[in-house]
């Protein structure tokens, strides 16, 4: 069942449409990319014993290792003890003032048997909402798929249902769930190869409104990712009774860093569109349990990231993938669009956005958009970011040098660590 190569035969054939937007303000000038660490998966809390300098550096490796950020807020952990209360209950305090925001703020400790099933039942979509009108009331009003304009809303296309095995016949994609201040949520996410980790990659890609609230908020928490979630294609009522191994055959993954573009952080909204152009975000994931494999190695495929793909007018067709989670899908299942991109601007300093037909709903948000690329072979050029309520299109941002930058500083942050 070699999902590389069923990954690199993919026929993707013309069919749908996904679209977002940002704001009048916006700038188009910034390096692209935010940051932050977590602690690993089964790292202990042990505490630094001795005096003066050597236990001081003790307790600094050991802060390091977990990946703690040097300064935060008085009331999030600043020392191993502090992760006691953090994985008590203390991550609940959204604080407005101390909801942590900035690039080196993103922290995110592992909390052991958080993700139970029960728990990942109740996560709802984290969608990003705008009106089917989007084009009116952004005033994009010019035709055609050229830069800067946003052509005609395309026809829905119905998603489909998967085949299964997904490890066999779709995109080396998964869930994502996340702890908001709503409560729990889902987006999904996608196994991309690491150029400085060949065969070894731990990165995903998926939306950056997956990982961060954007303008009005910060840093989501509790973030992890369930590879080929529900591999075998259960129904919501089996999914409630199956074992671990059936919902997460390649277990559970939890974000060691994430990385999305300075546009999200400062222009993304949860409605309306703001900061779609770049409404992308990379992660770098850990085993909760310990096998010495790679996300890559164990999942037996990933993608390659196109950050120059070609503009929707020169597209030939994209599919995009999704676990779909709000009505009238239910988030057990993955499902996929195929259709000819268009266009969609919303604010003019940006790439325009690829829009394709589509009826995935919320949920969907940070799946991929592959094209067939050279060799035949699948690569992402874009993910889930936004789509209006009826469900009839899906936009997301087509990849530049802005969603370069983030994959980069990542990817450079972790090379050669394994």
């Amino acid at each position: 069942m070699a999902a590389a190569a069923a990954v690199a035969a993919l026929a993707l054939t013309a069919t749908a449409c996904d679209s977002g937007g940002g704001e009048d303000d916006a700038s188009g000038k910034d390096d692209g990319s935010r940051s932050g660490a977590s602690a690993s998966p089964g790292g202990g809390d042990s505490g630094s014993s001795g005096d003066g300098g050597d236990a001081a550096d003790k307790a600094k490796d050991a802060k390091d290792r977990l990946g703690l950020p040097d300064d935060l807020p008085d009331d999030l952990p600043t020392s191993l003890k502090d992760l006691d209360k953090w994985r008590d209950g203390a991550w609940k305090n959204w604080d407005k003032e101390r909801w942590l925001r900035e690039a080196a703020d993103f922290f995110n400790p592992y909390i052991e048997d958080h993700w139970k099933p029960s728990r990942m039942r109740k996560a709802e979509d984290n969608e990003k909402r705008v009106p089917a009108n989007v084009r009116n009331t952004s005033g994009s009003a010019s035709s055609g798929g050229g830069g800067g304009g946003s052509s005609a809303a395309p026809s829905p296309v119905r998603a489909k249902s998967v085949p299964t095995p997904y490890t066999r016949h779709a995109a080396p994609a998964g869930k994502i769930f996340m702890d908001t201040p709503q409560g729990p949520m889902v987006c999904s996410g996608t196994v991309v190869k690491d150029p400085r980790s060949p065969g070894k990659s731990n990165l995903v890609a998926t939306a950056g409104h997956c990982v961060h609230s954007g303008r009005s908020g910060g840093w989501l928490r509790n973030i992890s990712f369930i590879p080929a979630y529900n591999n075998t294609g259960l129904s919501p009522s089996a999914v409630r009774s199956a074992g671990p191994r059936q919902v997460a055959p390649y277990g559970q993954w939890w974000v060691k860093w994430a990385q999305t573009t300075n546009y999200w952080i400062q222009k993304g909204a949860k409605a309306g569109g703001g900061g779609a152009q770049q409404d992308f975000a990379v992660l770098r994931v850990e085993p909760v349990n310990k096998t010495g494999k790679s996300l890559e190695e164990t999942v037996g495929a990933a993608v390659k990231v196109n950050f120059q793909a070609p503009s929707a007018s020169r597209a030939p067709g994209v599919s995009s993938y999704g676990y779909p989670a709000a009505p009238p899908f239910n988030g057990a299942r993955m499902y996929r669009c195929t259709d000819r991109p268009g266009t969609l601007t919303l604010d003019r300093t940006q790439p325009p956005l690829y829009r394709i037909g589509c009826t995935m709903t919320g949920g969907s948000s940070g799946g991929p958009w592959l094209v067939k690329g050279a060799g035949g072979k699948a690569e992402l050029v874009s993910v889930n970011s936004i789509g209006p309520r009826p469900a009839t299109w899906l936009a997301g941002p087509r990849l530049g040098a802005t969603a370069k930058g983030v994959f980069d500083a990542i990817s450079k942050k972790y090379a050669g660590r394994g």
